[in-house]
């Protein structure tokens, strides 16, 4: 059977917890390679819209100098694309709201609501989804072989550090220190980690006695 060229390609990663075979749980999102720049965007709208080329840029600009000074007085402000709103976030910890001033509270982002005409336009999935060729995310975290051969090789200077470890073992750095950790731990660790400056080194058990 021929492979899907078409719809929206996704990749497949694990999740920290594992199902009942033992084995990661899986989620999946969209590729990481697809994405669209701004100016792309633009030309790409104006591709698709001729007529109103010389105004897309000037009414994107219109917009978010209009939507940001709405934002800062404080407005929740609809638009066709959804609705926007200043996001705030309460420093410390309040029971009483009398004690609660301006200087309590500090600006946390914006918060976004897809209006529903936007989502069913986004949604409408017209090709379906086809597998990114890429391997799972992270899979090589439980390849045993992968994983000690990468350690072995990070382990050159008599010890590993977790950018080191990301090098030769192609995990991301969250990946990457869950692993190191997990070396750690037990009755039977393999590793022993200290913290000198501001990273953490790694060494292996029957070396770390000599420091």
């Amino acid at each position: 059977m021929p492979r899907k060229t078409d719809g929206i390609e996704f990749e497949i990663h694990p999740r920290p917890t594992k199902g009942e075979d033992g084995k990661p749980l899986l989620y999946v999102r969209t590729a990481k390679g697809k994405k669209m720049g701004t100016e792309l965007f633009l030309s790409n709208c104006k591709k698709n819209h001729p007529l109103y080329a010389d105004v897309i840029g000037p009414v994107f600009d219109a917009v978010l100098e209009d939507l940001g000074r709405l934002l800062t007085d404080g407005y929740r402000v609809d638009t066709p694309l959804g609705s926007f709103a200043p996001k705030l976030r309460l420093l410390g910890d309040h029971t009483d709201p009398k004690t609660i001033t301006g200087r309590d509270i500090v600006y946390d982002g914006i918060e976004y609501k897809p209006s529903r005409d936007f989502i069913q336009q986004a949604g409408k999935n017209r090709l379906g989804f086809r597998k990114s060729d890429s391997p799972v995310g992270n899979s090589q975290m439980y390849d045993e072989q992968a994983m000690a051969e990468a350690l072995r090789q990070s382990l050159g200077p008599g010890f590993v550090t977790i950018p080191f470890f990301m090098h030769y073992s192609g995990l991301k750095r969250d990946s990457a220190t869950k692993y190191l950790n997990s070396l750690c731990e037990g009755d039977h660790p393999r590793l022993r980690k200290y913290q000198i400056g501001r990273q953490w080194h790694y060494y292996p058990v029957k070396e770390a006695g000599k420091e």
